[in-house]
């Protein structure tokens, strides 16, 4: 058969195998961009805006799956434009807003292309770990004066990377920390030095940021990873090598922290900074205060006092992603960020052990997209990159979930149609043949 013979369809083969694998390429770059955030906008927002833009043009599919991702973040997002309308001046507010529903529609893509091709998960993950790798580098050599111009990369005595902030610098290093370890726990001997290698960078740039809601995020992470793998894991003999591996893992850990620990600056601040409550936090209208004041602010303003005000208001920000949700986005973006949350940890949950190819990445983003909810109730996480991204990667293997049921169902052997009466009938007849002992096949 020559080529001219062949099916239009079959001709585009290769064609359609290659832009795809473009395709696929270009969202682990993106991802790999997420990492660099030194200035806004960052080449992650222009990037990832031409990116969604020609996906649009060319076949983005936004299936009825992810629908309560779309609609809740779209709801959430009015909620914020509700807000506005209760300011005396507007100020950068729409541009606030500008950002949040484009951060939404990056968990929207990335949920989306999930779906599509569950292959790109290990893209976005392996993408992930480099992006990650080095900005923990630039962070830990900065902290030390190991490169000129390393200040760039520190904030107040703390490694932060390529980031603005410390406190977002070490939430961010935690997902591909958790990464190696599910491979050092799963995996080969032969990768298993390569791995130890970068989780013990990932862990003392975490260490370095000093940052309480990262050490937080990264202890909690850990260990729920090790009691579900206990948990999903049947056998004694991977249970053990589970245990061995963690406690060796362990104490690698505090090994390297403890060499850290012999530099003065590391350990003049951690000690200041290892304690529970800062003085900001409990002092008159420190962080607690604020919490408390806020969330009686929100019964007098149903529709939010507008975005950043709390902050211009109080001199410090929220730091805390529920009354953050309700002083920027009102009510109805408190209700639907909540509804949110709920779905997606009710799902997350519910298909956490099912035996599938992208259930380590599901496994993995939900332990931490939890953490994040849990600090959140210490720190804002509303413009956090990586949010959303775990965001788009927990509903993009939810909606891979559901279509692998779907087909499942449409697989199953029709149900009889006979109607009840009849069949109710026919068993009686059939209880009668096998009292009697006529086994013969009935009469139609």
């Amino acid at each position: 058969m020559t080529s001219a013979a062949l099916p239009v369809s079959a001709a585009f083969q290769p064609q359609r195998a290659a832009m795809s694998m473009l395709a696929s390429l270009c969202v682990a770059f993106g991802v790999f961009l997420s990492g660099f955030v030194i200035n806004e906008p960052a080449p992650y927002e222009l990037f990832l805006v031409v990116l969604i833009a020609i996906w649009a043009l060319f076949g983005l599919k936004l299936s009825r799956h992810i629908a309560p991702l779309i609609v809740l973040y779209v709801v959430f997002n009015i909620g914020g434009m509700f807000s506005i309308l209760t300011m005396d001046a507007v100020k950068q507010t729409p541009m606030y807003i500008a950002v949040s529903l484009f951060l939404a529609f990056t968990a929207m893509f990335f949920a989306a292309i999930i779906e599509a091709d569950q292959r790109r998960l290990l893209l976005i993950f392996r993408a992930y770990v480099v992006a990650a790798i080095i900005t923990a580098m630039l962070g830990i050599l900065g902290y030390f004066g190991a490169i000129p111009g390393g200040e760039v990369f520190t904030r107040y005595d703390r490694a932060m990377g390529a980031f603005q902030d410390p406190n977002v610098f070490g939430p961010y290093l935690v997902l591909p920390a958790l990464f190696l370890m599910h491979g050092l726990l799963t995996g080969t001997l032969k990768a298993a030095p390569f791995r130890v290698l970068g989780l013990m960078i990932l862990v003392l740039g975490v260490f370095l940021s000093f940052s309480r809601a990262a050490w937080g995020l990264l202890a909690i992470s850990m260990a729920m990873l090790v009691v579900i793998m206990l948990i999903k894991q049947r056998t004694g003999v991977f249970r053990l090598r589970i245990l061995i591996m963690s406690m060796l893992g362990f104490v690698l850990l505090i090994a390297a922290i403890i060499v850290a620990l012999q530099f003065d600056q590391v350990s003049d601040l951690f000690s200041d900074r290892a304690k529970l409550v800062q003085a900001y936090d409990g002092a008159r209208h420190g962080r607690f205060e604020r919490h408390a004041i806020g969330f009686l602010m929100a019964m007098e303003h149903p529709l939010g006092i507008g975005p950043l005000e709390f902050g211009l208001m109080w001199g410090e920000d929220t730091h805390n992603i529920w009354l953050k949700a309700l002083m920027d986005y009102g009510w109805l973006g408190f209700v639907s960020y909540v509804a949110l949350m709920v779905w997606t940890f009710t799902l997350g949950f519910r298909y956490l052990l099912r035996e599938r190819p992208w259930q380590p990445y599901l496994m993995l983003a939900l332990i931490v997209l939890f953490g994040h909810t849990i600090i959140g109730n210490v720190i804002d996480t509303d413009h956090w990159r990586h949010f959303y991204l775990l965001m788009g990667v927990v509903w993009g293997c939810i909606a891979l979930e559901m279509r692998w049921q779907a087909a499942r169902h449409n697989q199953r052997p029709p149900q009889p149609t006979t109607p009840a009466p009849q069949r109710l009938e026919n068993r009686a007849r059939g209880s009668a043949r096998v009292w009697t002992g006529n086994h013969s096949a009935p009469t139609h």
